[in-house]
């Protein structure tokens, strides 16, 4: 008898995850809402905060997920320039590659607090 009892194993499961600029938040969302793509988190766009969003001109095309849209972001007195971007219209393939459709999700910028 080995004196102690060992716990089935539980799934791990994903909590709410939020994107914070300056004490503000600007996504919240549930597992079902989030995809880790390439080390970031992606929001669905319905839980993003769009209001503190200022779409940036600045150009970039992806070899395997197509053109972005870059955003400054604004909030709690904190500005950062092509701090998110999201990928409007998907290249054939992306999303059978990460599992999903993520088109139009938003992914953050290491200046903003991501948990």
């Amino acid at each position: 008898m080995l004196g102690f009892t060992v716990s089935p194993v539980q799934p791990l499961t994903l909590a709410d995850m939020k994107a914070e600029l300056g004490g503000v938040t600007l996504a919240d969302a549930s597992e079902d809402d989030v995809v880790r793509i390439e080390g970031n988190w992606y929001f669905a766009p319905h839980s993003v905060m769009f209001d503190h969003l200022t779409e940036s001109p600045t150009p970039y095309t992806c070899s395997w997920k197509g053109e972005c849209q870059y955003y400054h972001l604004s909030a709690g007195g904190a500005d950062v320039s092509d701090g998110a971007w999201a990928y409007p219209n998907l290249i054939a393939g992306a999303a059978e590659r990460v599992g999903r459709d993520f088109s139009g999700w938003v992914a953050f910028g290491p200046k903003v607090s991501v948990s």
